[in-house]
């Protein structure tokens, strides 16, 4: 394999596991775009819309905490494959129904709930399971290269959802979605992964969950970019009024597509620039400017009077959040500990995926009020104005630099007694090497 390639593209099992995920991501998110775009036609209700992120919000944030404390108790793979197994029989049920033209609103939704919930066991077990294929120095490029990933599948799978919705119908992307499961299962199968930590003295789930909570508590850092996660996503949520634009700016089904791609495109271009800004600019520069450009690139998406401009700061706003994502994915695996990084990943999923999905709801909601140009405006200040005091008052992001430690650049991950965090009645832990984060929040 030349040697001009990373080293983490030159790791057989990150190659392969990374190959699945895509594929598989690819067919999840031409899934949602579905989803959107069929309950608008069902109903013609941007407010409706919405329930379908209320319906994902349930499952996230009920069943977030149960899938985290199993990604640090069970086998990951094991875990990964039974949760795609599942999604895969839902979409199954979803494409049958759809086909047979007797599927309505709530059975998108109750689609949607439960292939939320399989994801909610998916995603803490597959966050985790990246530092066991790869060494520690290299974590970083694995999230700049995962990142690119999932936007890449974000593109393509909203615009082959177009497609196929033009050309079969909603049922058609259904199907792909339940054949792309199937293949991940597989690939899963094939991975060579190293024993990982797990957490040996069985505790209750609420014991455990309070543990993970406990963690990101005493680091501010860890924390406070899950919050502007949150904040971004919550009040930024542009994807359920992609329908109700693509209608206004007469682009139809094949336009609703290549709207719903233009973010992806624009984090793949944004994502090759994280590559090389990783290495040399401060990580929380990056986060901040990022993540108050993406809030003024959906302000102007808002505001677009032709599809052509709208396009364009689909674009812009992607690329932005490209800026932020990758840091802080990398930033929450780098400074957690194996043993934990199940339950934190899954604490973070809570804001990173289900900040999008209330945000759906409470956008769609203002929409229905106010109309979608001033609910997604108003929406796109929020993170603008967020990141600005926390550049100006806190030095906790702005001053973060993410420094994997010199002397486990090339070593894997392997549990140490600092992976144990303070008791409840111990002191709280200082920050970790390499950030630059003061003892309280910024």
């Amino acid at each position: 394999m030349p040697k001009a390639l990373p080293e983490v593209l030159r790791n057989r099992d990150f190659d392969l596991y990374w190959s699945g995920v895509v594929l598989s991501q690819i067919g999840t998110r031409g899934a949602v775009a579905a989803n959107l775009y069929q309950v608008y036609q069902l109903t013609g209700s941007t407010a409706q819309v919405g329930l379908v992120g209320l319906a994902q919000a349930l499952a996230l944030l009920v069943l977030s905490p149960a899938g985290g404390i199993y990604a640090d108790r069970l086998d990951r793979r094991r875990l990964l494959q039974a949760a795609q197994a599942v999604a895969l029989v839902v979409s199954a049920g979803l494409a049958a129904v759809t086909l047979a033209g007797v599927a309505t609103t709530w059975t998108v939704l109750v689609s949607a709930l439960l292939a939320t919930a399989a994801a909610t066991f998916d995603q803490p077990a597959r966050q985790a399971l990246i530092p066991a294929l790869v060494p520690r120095n290299q974590l970083v490029e694995a999230f700049a290269l995962l990142n690119p990933s999932r936007e890449l599948a974000v593109l393509l799978g909203p615009a082959l959802a177009g497609l196929l919705i033009a050309v079969a119908g909603p049922g058609a992307v259904y199907v792909f979605d339940a054949v792309t499961y199937a293949v991940l299962v597989l690939v899963l199968a094939l991975l060579r992964v190293p024993p990982l930590a797990v957490d040996t003295v069985r505790r209750s789930l609420r014991e455990s969950l309070r543990e993970g909570i406990g963690y990101v508590a005493r680091r501010p850092i860890v924390w406070q970019l899950m919050g502007l996660d949150l904040v971004a996503t919550l009040f930024g949520a542009y994807r359920v009024l992609l329908p109700a634009f693509a209608d206004r700016l007469d682009a139809g089904a094949t336009g609703y597509g290549l709207l719903s791609a233009a973010p992806s495109a624009g984090a793949l271009v944004g994502s090759v620039w994280v590559f090389r800004l990783v290495r040399t600019a401060r990580s929380g520069h990056l986060v901040l400017s990022g993540t108050a450009a993406y809030g003024l690139a959906i302000v102007g998406l808002a505001q677009a009077p032709f599809f052509a401009v709208a396009i364009v700061m689909a674009l812009a706003l992607g690329a932005a959040d490209a800026l932020a994502t990758t840091v802080r994915h990398a930033a929450v695996q780098v400074e957690t500990p194996d043993r934990l990084r199940g339950r934190v990943s899954a604490l973070y999923q809570m804001c990173s995926r289900g900040g999008p999905a209330l945000g759906d709801t409470l956008v769609g909601a203002v929409a229905g009020a106010a109309g979608p140009v001033a609910a997604l405006t108003l929406g796109g200040l929020v993170p603008t104005v967020v990141c600005g005091l926390s550049a100006v008052r806190g030095r906790t992001v702005r001053d973060y630099d993410v420094h994997p430690p010199a002397n486990e650049k090339s070593a894997p991950n392997p549990p140490t007694d600092d992976d144990h965090p303070a008791g409840p009645t111990d002191p709280p832990a200082p920050p970790p090497e390499g950030s630059h984060a003061p003892p309280t929040a910024g």
